[in-house]
């Protein structure tokens, strides 16, 4: 221990040592005027080219602001049409001034996302913009304060830049809205090819660089089957670790937000803004996985039972090695009936092959791994949506200024979209009743303990297998994106993590050549870990992202 003590002292003399040296060098270079302006480009940044620019003076933060507004000018509704912003924030351009001033006037970024723009889909409430669902039922809905996120990102210095396209309320993997802002959403890649959904517009926001990270909810697939077509890291966080307030609810005991970004640290980045205790009844930060356990009753409670760390940005050093994957592979591609598989199967099957041998190259062990009863968990249960939102929206509704206060009054106005009429249950009815007990009371327990048993690497009687996994990994989709249109074949990997509560993060594994698009399409492989387990996640994400740089630059929505 004594020891130990001393290396970590050792550590710290030189890392201030460091920060001495590097401060000392940096007054030199002031006092010198060596510092050159680092000019900002928008394609494809990050949120440290952005800290870059300000910093060494190449842009302002009303510049940066406004070469994104440019380029939403130029392509969401002129040019490739991508259709994924439904609306702008009117007041970008004054919080992009607000922030000059106050690094004019302290010499220091406000926060962590200082002069970030930051694109949230339509379902989550933000000042000054209504919030929609993507619904014109709600084209009216302009929230009274910001979703608790919305807030701690401003808090932090993010610049909200404006509202994206969704599946209308969030149901669906299309990317269509009924709002006359929205309309299909396309993806970059291909324009003849759908974004994925629900989160659709901001998953094709966020690839074609209309924002520079992105929010999304994710009930089912909602955050991962639009980065695994549009080659973007989304994370589904844990279920109760970020705050639910002021986010249109589909089914409450599955949803989360979760950061949508080009790069894996950006995300890691975002996820110190999205998480924190909120006292709020509508956080659904319960003390246990029971969704009627009371709430956690302070920000203590909450670090504590959430493993929360200071940080979610993993070390420089991030790696893959000693890093133990347990591969999924019954939840590759399949073939059909008649045994065939489908040349998207094969592309998607060959892109995890190569994904694992990156992996492995970087110095990951990677072992297959069964989960017990692996067919009957994602084909026995169902999601909750069809349970939780007649009587959860009317729930938020009853906080909106909306006109419209329940379910049933935006049925009766005749503006909700008919897929949602199979959604008026009558929950006194044995078959709700039975069914809406099997997804929650009997589902939650079968597939946690059938997870942590695979992560484990024991039996379900607890038999040590052989050594631990830090997490799992199967692709995303087993299909790449569908025509324009239609909803892609995802298949049910997704299903895993809505099902336990456990993060799962999806990012690219490789982009293939189909005969069914003239561009290369994307693959995405999914990581999911134990619950709580961000960390591991985003630092596997951060190294796998430097051993397998995968991600490509749509050719459609170039540099202005």
């Amino acid at each position: 221990m004594l020891n130990f003590k001393k290396t970590i002292l050792l550590i710290s003399l030189s890392a201030f040592l460091s920060a001495c040296n590097d401060s000392d060098e940096s007054a030199s270079n002031t006092d010198n005027e060596t510092i050159k302006p680092i000019a900002f480009t928008p394609v494809e940044a990050s949120i440290a080219s952005v800290h870059q620019s300000i910093q060494s003076k190449g842009a302002s933060c009303v510049q940066i602001v406004q070469s994104y507004l440019d380029r939403i000018e130029a392509y969401d509704k002129k040019g490739p049409t991508l259709n994924s912003i439904i609306s702008v924030n009117p007041s970008a351009l004054t919080d992009a001034q607000a922030l000059d001033d106050y690094y004019a006037r302290t010499s220091q970024l406000k926060g962590p996302l200082h002069c970030v723009t930051v694109l949230p889909k339509d379902n989550i409430d933000a000042m000054n913009m209504a919030n929609t669902a993507g619904s014109p039922a709600l084209k009216d809905n302009f929230p009274k304060d910001d979703a608790y996120i919305i807030h701690k990102i401003k808090e932090n210095g993010g610049i909200i830049l404006g509202k994206a396209n969704l599946d209308e309320f969030a149901f669906g993997f299309g990317g269509k809205s009924s709002h006359e802002n929205g309309g299909q959403t396309k993806n970059a890649y291909d324009l003849t090819k759908g974004p994925g959904g629900s989160s659709a517009g901001t998953g094709a926001a966020i690839n074609a660089s209309l924002a520079l990270i992105g929010i999304g909810t994710d009930t089912g697939g909602s955050i991962r089957i639009p980065s695994a077509v549009q080659g973007l890291v989304g994370l589904r966080p844990s279920l109760r670790l970020v705050s639910q307030d002021g986010i249109i609810p589909l089914a409450p005991t599955q949803d989360t937000a979760g950061p949508m970004c080009r790069k894996a640290i950006d995300c890691a980045i975002l996820m110190d803004s999205l998480t924190g205790y909120d006292p709020s009844p509508s956080s659904n930060q319960r003390n246990d996985f029971d969704r009627l356990a009371p709430l956690v009753a302070s920000e203590t409670e909450y670090r504590t039972l959430f493993s929360v760390p200071n940080s979610y940005v993993p070390a420089e050093t991030a790696s893959l090695q000693g890093k133990r994957i347990g591969l999924v592979r019954a939840l590759y591609a399949q073939p059909n009936s008649r045994g065939v598989m489908s040349e998207d199967g094969q592309l998607v099957n060959e892109a995890m092959d190569q994904a694992v041998e990156k992996m492995k190259a970087a110095g990951a062990i990677v072992e297959e791994v069964d989960i017990e009863d692996l067919a009957n968990i994602l084909t026995k249960y169902s999601s909750l949506s069809a349970y939780e939102f007649k009587t959860s929206l009317s729930a938020y509704l009853k906080t909106t200024q909306s006109i419209f206060q329940s379910y049933a009054d935006l049925q009766k106005s005749g503006l909700m979209i008919a897929t949602f009429n199979n959604y008026d249950r009558d929950p006194t009815a044995a078959s709700f009743i039975e069914g809406y007990h099997l997804n929650t009371v009997i589902r939650a327990p079968h597939v946690r303990g059938n997870l942590n048993a695979a992560l484990d690497h024991t039996d379900l009687n607890g038999v040590f297998k052989g050594t631990s996994y830090d997490a799992l990994a199967y692709p995303t989709m087993t299909a790449l994106a569908a025509d324009l249109g239609n909803s892609p074949s995802a298949g049910t990997n997704n299903r895993l993590s809505p099902f336990s509560g456990f993060p799962a993060l999806s990012m690219p594994a490789k982009t293939v050549t189909s005969s069914r698009s003239s561009y290369p399409m994307n693959v995405n492989i999914e990581f999911i870990a134990r619950e709580f387990d961000e960390p591991t996640l985003l630092n596997i994400a951060t190294a796998f992202e430097k051993a397998n740089p995968a991600r490509q630059v749509p050719v459609h929505t170039p540099a202005l």
